[in-house]
Formats: C-alpha cells, sequence, structure tokens
C-alpha cells in the first residue's frame, strides 16, 4: 500500500480499514448485520457493554472520580475510561462511594 493508507483506521463507504497485530494493513468488506438474529446471551452482553459504557462516561464527568481514574490509568498505563469500564464489570462502582 501507499504510505499514505499504512496508518489509516476506520471506515469509508462499505469497505473497513485495520491493521493486523503485525501492524500490516488490513482492508475489508463491512459486514452485513441487517440479518442477524441475536441470542438471548448475545442481547445481555450487548446490554452489559452499553451499561459499562454509560457508567464509563458518567464517571468522567464527575471530577472526583474522574481524578481517582487517572491516578489509577498512570500506574497501569491505560487509559481511564477503560478502566472505569473495566470496573463496571468488575462491580466496582466509585459513583456509589461518592
Amino acid at each position: 500500500m501507499k504510505p499514505s493508507f499504512e496508518h489509516f483506521k476506520g471506515t469509508l463507504y462499505e469497505l473497513v480499514f485495520k491493521l493486523s497485530p503485525q501492524a500490516k494493513p488490513i482492508v475489508t468488506k463491512c459486514p452485513d448485520m441487517t440479518n442477524v438474529e441475536w441470542s438471548e446471551a448475545q442481547t445481555a452482553q450487548r446490554r452489559r457493554f452499553k451499561q459499562a459504557n454509560e457508567y464509563a462516561k458518567a464517571a468522567m464527568a464527575e471530577p472526583d472520580v474522574r481524578a481517582n481514574y487517572e491516578e489509577l490509568a498512570a500506574i497501569a498505563h491505560k487509559h481511564p475510561y477503560r478502566i472505569a469500564f473495566s470496573d463496571y464489570f468488575q462491580g466496582k462502582d466509585l459513583l456509589a462511594q461518592k
């Protein structure tokens, strides 16, 4: 690929641009999910992800909680949002402790 497309990630029309684990560019067609019927377990997991996302957004909006997550993120070399997202699945709710 040309150097201009080596670091391009995302979608463009019906194409997906991403990098392989070996950092090689991959171009694929967008999957058609219109006729997919999700199982109950898949629906429940998608619901949990939505709730975790809402928790992480709310946690990042609270200055005290965000500061706590930023400290944890600096130690773990991760993004504070991702740590908050993970905390939701582990049952840790720093918003309730406020």
